[in-house]
């Protein structure tokens, strides 16, 4: 049913054979997209993420809507909206 196809890996540009088995897992599994990265540019992504080669998060200043103390965030304050401290957030969240 399933026939081994040659991919051409969108990060380095070489190929690589996506075989028959590995397709019927993807069938099984229920996945709908063949893979894009061949094994080696795939783990090598895997890592990157895992050790946090990621550009750090912008921070943006703003005040607690709640006890009105300084605090930063990882999101654009939006006017209007509340922006919670840490510790207020964390209160809120319980209180759901």
């Amino acid at each position: 049913m399933f026939e081994d196809k040659i991919i051409v890996c969108q990060d380095c540009g070489r190929e690589f054979i996506f075989t028959a088995g590995e397709q019927e897992f993807f069938a099984e599994k229920g996945f709908e997209n063949e893979p894009k990265r061949c094994r080696e540019c795939r783990n090598q992504r895997r890592s990157n993420s895992r050790t946090g080669n990621r550009a750090p998060r912008e921070m943006y200043a703003a005040v607690c809507a709640e006890c009105g103390a300084e605090t930063e965030v990882p999101f654009r304050p939006v006017e209007g909206r509340p922006v919670y401290c840490q510790e207020c957030f964390q209160r809120q969240r319980a209180a759901l």
